[in-house]
């Protein structure tokens, strides 16, 4: 009775069962850190809220069924001794059910209704279907029986604490079928136009072909790169809220934002294969710049962070993105997002620049995106040579832009401007064979054993020699068996679960891996890349990863990881001689 798997087996306890476009997921992960032990349909509008709870239940006594789950990107399975339940998108909104020898019961996650939150619960007279209005997400879940069976009903208009929901079974050992909807307010009466296993084979079509245009170039040597595909594919959201475009959130678990830098290696990976939905990542964050130019922290369906920022890496991006893009950006909106990028960038030369300083810092370990990271431990209001090096990528950015678009005045000013922080960053940050970290209000300079202090790598060409030697030297010296660890694992400060204090990140290794090939350390760069490949291909895409045993750590289906892992795994593919080709289908 079921499609033949296609795809990449994986772990609902990593990553969601989800499809590209929608807003809600299938997961056992129910809050940061939470694990429950059923699935459930999580909601990502307003906010992550577990909606609805899925039990598998023996046909014969209404118990609980032992099952395991199987997923791959089309197909969702409990499957147990006396038969199984499949669960399959039809469309981003709409999921499909259907049982044989097992029951299904579909209650509220949360038992306890109040007048702000739980799941009321119904029958609605108009085409019989069983509604849960859930008051976390705003949203309604209609579910809808397909065929013949047994429908037990508890609940319905219940206030205040009960078990809300139903079950559903077959008679007789039959086939039971049923669909459920994520909807606003009303819709007219589902109708299965499509049978399931034709659902199933377009959900598995509709990922195959994801897949063959991001990852065209995969291989047995790039064995990560289909999952990695599925992970930027279920994790994309359709315009709502807040969120203006297509937009591929950093997770489908707690991590369900775009934050204002992530979403440049999301753009950079989608860019060959999928232009316009990597100009759509690229983008969005500029589309709620405000009044100084900053963009802000985070942008998700129902909220807008400007109490932080992120670091100005997107000069750097901007030049990648459209040398990976297959056509050039139409003049109209090369001029309009040159303005958006100037406009981020003048917020760094005035809002964080103080008096007399020639270097922007930052007001918090937050704005860099090290939130932790050892170099913010003297003090937090603090300019970093990190923050130097990606201003002055994206003032010479901002210069070549000017050029080509005939304002020859304002590319004299970027690069005067660039000319002028790199020199203060080498002058006053850079003491022989490390850069120090400045309070930008004390005056004072330390140094740290932080991957941070050496990100000026970035700059890659720009720099001078012996500088670049230095740091290629120093940057080693944090490269574990399972990637550049974050703080050197002998420092007093190192913890490997301590967020910028010791794991292995995606974006720090994909600025530093391309700023030492830029500066002619090819051969580290290919060792960092071979490594970072290796840790995704045995370990997943979590956010971070232990360094010195590669253990997925925090939320496990982190999209700028699989972003970053099909960055290097398209380098080394296309660069391989090793490399066999995957065969078309």
């Amino acid at each position: 009775m079921t499609a033949a798997p296609s795809g990449p087996a994986f772990s609902v306890h990593d990553i969601p069962f989800s499809m590209q476009g929608s807003w809600f997921g299938i997961s056992p992960v129910v809050a940061q850190k939470t694990y429950a032990d059923d699935l459930h349909l999580v909601s990502h509008q307003n906010g992550l809220h577990a909606v609805l709870r899925f039990v598998p239940l023996d046909a014969g006594t209404d118990a609980r069924a032992a099952t395991r789950v199987e997923a791959t990107p089309g197909l969702l399975s409990w499957i147990g001794e006396g038969g199984r339940i499949d669960l399959a998108y039809e469309s981003p909104d709409t999921i499909r059910l259907r049982g044989e020898g097992l029951g299904l019961r579909v209650r509220a996650a949360e038992q306890t209704l109040t007048p702000f939150t739980g799941a009321y619960f119904f029958r609605d007279p108009v085409d019989g279907a069983y509604v849960f209005t859930s008051y976390e997400t705003g949203r309604r879940y209609r579910i809808t029986a397909l065929s013949a069976g047994a429908v037990d009903v508890f609940g319905a208009q219940d206030l205040g604490s009960a078990e809300r929901g139903l079950d559903i079974a077959a008679e007789d050992g039959g086939v039971w079928e049923a669909a459920v909807e994520e909807l606003d307010s009303a819709r007219r009466p589902y109708a299965a136009r499509t049978s399931f296993d034709q659902v199933v084979a377009a959900a598995q079509n509709a990922f195959a072909a994801f897949a063959d245009t991001v990852a065209p170039w995969r291989s047995a040597d790039t064995p990560a790169a289909e999952l990695a595909a599925y992970v930027l594919w279920s994790a994309t959201v359709n315009p709502a809220g807040f969120v203006t475009r297509p937009a591929v959130l950093m997770s489908k678990h707690w991590m369900d934002k775009v934050w204002s830098w992530d979403h440049c290696f999301n753009a950079l990976a989608m860019a060959p294969g999928l232009p316009a939905t990597a100009w759509d990542q690229f983008c969005l964050p500029f589309d709620h710049q405000d009044e100084s130019g900053a963009l802000p922290d985070s942008v998700c369906h129902s909220e807008i962070l400007y109490n932080y920022v992120k670091p100005p890496i997107h000069g750097w991006a901007l030049g990648h993105l459209r040398r990976r893009l297959p056509e050039p950006i139409d003049p109209a909106e090369l001029a309009r997002t040159y303005d958006r990028l100037a406009r981020w960038t003048e917020f760094w030369l005035t809002a964080r620049r103080a008096p007399g300083s020639a270097l922007p810092h930052y007001q918090h370990g937050n704005d860099s995106g090290w939130d932790n990271a050892t170099t913010f431990d003297p003090e937090r209001v603090v300019a970093t040579a990190d923050l130097a090096g990606f201003l002055v990528l994206q003032l010479r950015e901002l210069a070549g832009l000017a050029e080509e678009l005939g304002r020859p005045d304002d590319a004299r000013r970027w690069t005067r401007t660039a000319d002028a922080t790199q020199a203060e960053l080498l002058d006053h940050l850079w003491k022989g064979d490390h850069f120090v970290a400045r309070g930008a209000d004390s005056g004072n300079t330390w140094s740290s054993s932080s991957l941070l202090d050496l990100m000026p790598i970035a700059l890659g060409e720009h720099l001078p020699p012996e500088v670049a030697a230095a740091l290629a030297d120093r940057i080693e010296k944090h490269l574990t068996p399972y990637g550049l660890a974050t703080e050197l694992p002998g420092s007093p400060h190192y913890l490997s679960d301590g967020y910028w204090r010791g794991p292995v990140w995606a974006p720090a290794v994909v600025l530093i891996e391309d700023g030492l090939r830029r500066s002619g350390h090819r051969n580290l760069a290919d060792e960092i890349s071979a490594r970072f490949r290796t840790l995704c291909e045995t370990h997943g895409f979590a956010e971070n990863f232990d360094a010195l045993t590669g253990t997925g750590l925090r939320d496990r289906a982190y999209t700028w990881t699989a972003s970053g892992y099909l960055l290097l795994a398209e380098a080394h593919a296309l660069t391989s001689p090793q490399a066999t080709p995957r065969a078309s289908q």
